[in-house]
């Protein structure tokens, strides 16, 4: 068939796989080059697209070719009914990127346990829980003590890059699933907890920096605590007052600052380097210590009482005109080997190799699963030995 032929798609199929990805009629219609009233057309039926435009249209969609010609929509669980509640997004209202990485990081875990059974391997449960009625630095102090990372280690190592994939890997040990989502704006979504189980996921904007990445991972984990504990529900069904729901981040927070930076290191460190004023200087200095960013750091000295709330406004205010002082950061260059470990993390890629070298999915499954062409396969496998030796190396 010619692809300037129309084909009779099922229109009601057009219109559920537009606003099941959250987009409006005029995104689509520039994404394919038409008008939005032919886009319209299409979904009530009154014209038919070509092959081409249905296969463009499933290529924006992220979706199969076949879903057009199904005879009605299929049932999914709405998206907001997986992830925890996020300050900045309303459940059914997420952001067309958002909604893509959310679908694409279930299909992970799903992908996880189906090739965990396939080849026999144990699923480690997270065993972990947490309730609002505890103190939130005796959480911490708990979530540190799992990770068995420490302290020693940590001021130990070389750059912000070592920090994060060791929390990560720390983190994934404890039954989690790490993945990174992508085109995702900060201002919607910074961090985001699945909370599925077995393997429930953290999910990590990789616009972040390493240093935001390691607070944001354990943030994201005190929330799946809570669930577990049954202190939190999924977003659809959470129905807490905004200035609740603050109560309840602001315990994550404080529970991941001090599995971040236990007190007792930070009273160590500050009397170790004599840091008695809290400068932009000062702040930069202990917070590189511990690789973490100056204003995690303002934060948790104000959290300490090192900083009262007046001299912790202050320093935001000398921050955030030190920050707009300094040149605009280049965005840097990643390969497609680093992209894939960065948003599958190594337990899962891991897995998709072990399961290929098995011979129980193909090299094409592989690489749909990796979101990587199969070329780049040996040099994936490289830094994944490179990755685990480095960690090791840490020890």
């Amino acid at each position: 068939m010619s692809a300037l032929h129309t084909i009779p798609v099922n229109p009601e199929l057009l219109s559920w796989a537009r606003q099941e990805s959250g987009f409006e009629l005029f995104r689509v219609a520039k994404r394919l080059n038409v008008k939005p009233e032919k886009v319209e057309a299409w979904e009530t039926g009154e014209k038919q697209p070509t092959m081409r435009q249905v296969e463009n249209l499933a290529r924006f969609l992220h979706r199969p070719l076949s879903i057009f010609f199904l005879p009605q929509p299929p049932q999914l669980t709405p998206l907001a009914a997986e992830y925890r509640r996020l300050p900045h997004v309303i459940p059914g209202h997420e952001s067309p990127e958002l909604r893509l990485g959310l679908r694409q990081m279930l299909t992970r875990r799903d992908n996880t346990l189906n090739l965990m059974g396939e080849l026999g391997e144990h699923v480690t449960e997270f065993a972990f829980s947490a309730r609002l009625d505890e103190a939130p630095v005796a959480v911490g102090a708990r979530l540190r003590a799992a990770t068995t990372i420490s302290l020693d280690e940590q001021l130990a190592w070389p750059n912000e890059w070592r920090a994060w994939a060791t929390w990560r890997a720390a983190i994934e040990n404890l039954g989690v699933l790490v993945f990174q989502f992508s085109k995702v704006a900060l201002s919607e979504v910074r961090g985001l907890a699945l909370l599925r189980t077995p393997l429930p996921v953290v999910g990590i904007n990789s616009k972040e920096i390493p240093e935001v990445c390691c607070f944001t991972a354990l943030h994201e984990v005190v929330h799946l605590m809570l669930a577990a504990g049954h202190q939190e529900e999924p977003a659809i069904k959470e129905n807490r007052s905004g200035e609740e729901w603050n109560d309840v981040e602001r315990f994550a927070e404080i529970a991941a600052s001090h599995a971040l930076v236990p007190e007792a290191a930070l009273n160590h460190e500050i009397a170790s380097l004599k840091l008695t004023e809290w400068d932009i200087a000062s702040t930069r200095r202990l917070a590189r210590r511990f690789r973490i960013t100056p204003l995690a750091m303002a934060t948790r000295l104000r959290e300490s009482g090192y900083m009262n709330w007046a001299r912790y406004q202050a320093w935001r205010q000398e921050w955030d005109e030190y920050v707009a002082s300094l040149p605009e950061r280049g965005k840097g260059f990643a390969t497609p080997v680093s992209k894939a470990l960065g948003r599958n993390g190594r337990p899962f890629t891991q897995l998709v190799l072990e399961a290929l070298s098995a011979n129980r999915i193909t090299p094409v499954t592989a690489a749909r699963y990796l979101d990587l062409k199969f070329e780049h396969f040996e040099k994936l496998k490289a830094a994944i030995r490179d990755a685990a030796s480095g960690i090791a190396g840490d020890d």
